[in-house]
């Protein structure tokens, strides 16, 4: 990590610190971009007007119900963040089921049915464009790695780059794992999210205007084994986020 990112970093957190209205509008932003990531066709004051206000746009109600889900998911994260528990199957699931409550469905498959609006683990396939994820057999064992391994980093992740990374790392892992029928995208950022909460650092997005870059990173770390491919990409990601917060502070 650059010497210019650690101080932009100390600098928002000098600027922003014991500031909960923009703390919210923060994560308004993160909100908006998440979900537009993902279908989403409510704009940016759209989403700030139905988060403030619940006053709804005339876009499909599926979108409303998304951004919804989402930002309650959000305040799940940051309010778990501060007690600086450990991640479990209990706390993704738990997570899962509050990103997909208003939008998730039942799945019949030939192993069974799934609720993914419980944040049950699918018991099919999935894909994401070419890409097949896992087989569904191996999800709870992928996932119980994934969570040794987050758990691992928490405990020992020193500096912000450490710390960084392993957000990163548990944001690829576990949208490369797909342990869901729906929402994986949107958990797996927030968990980046919650990452970096618990280690009280500025929060980051997916700017929707660099999705396909996102998709890009995403796949050349997964096809080239290398996944500073997608450190790189989220790295540049963060500094843009934090840049632009930066912004909004300074002319307050």
């Amino acid at each position: 990590m650059n010497k210019k990112l650690e101080l932009l970093i100390q600098e928002f957190q000098l600027l922003s610190q014991g500031n909960v209205n923009f703390d919210k509008l923060a994560m308004y932003i993160s909100t908006f971009h998440s979900t537009s990531i993902e279908g989403s066709t409510l704009t940016e004051n759209e989403v700030i007007n139905l988060l403030s206000y619940n006053k709804t746009a005339k876009k499909p109600m599926e979108h409303h119900l998304m951004v919804l889900d989402h930002f309650e998911a959000f305040r799940f994260c940051l309010e778990k963040a501060k007690s600086k528990k450990l991640i479990s199957i209990s706390f993704i699931t738990e997570l899962a089921s509050l990103i997909t409550k208003n939008t998730g469905t039942k799945v019949n498959t030939a192993l069974g049915t799934y609720d993914i609006s419980k944040g049950e683990l699918r018991l099919g396939g999935v894909f994401a464009g070419k890409r097949q994820f896992p087989d569904a057999k191996k999800v709870p064992l992928l996932l119980n790695k994934f969570i040794d391994e987050i758990n691992s980093g928490l405990k020992l992740a020193k500096s912000n780059e450490d710390k960084l990374i392993l957000a990163f790392n548990a944001h690829f892992e576990l949208v490369s794992i797909h342990p869901f029928g729906d929402g994986n995208g949107r958990i797996s950022r927030l968990m980046m999210n919650y990452i970096l909460a618990y280690f009280e650092l500025p929060m980051t997005i997916v700017f929707k205007q660099d999705r396909i870059k996102y998709i890009d990173a995403l796949e050349a770390s997964r096809n080239k084994e290398d996944r500073t491919i997608f450190f790189k990409f989220m790295f540049a990601q963060y500094e843009k986020f934090i840049k632009k917060e930066l912004k909004i502070l300074k002319s307050n």
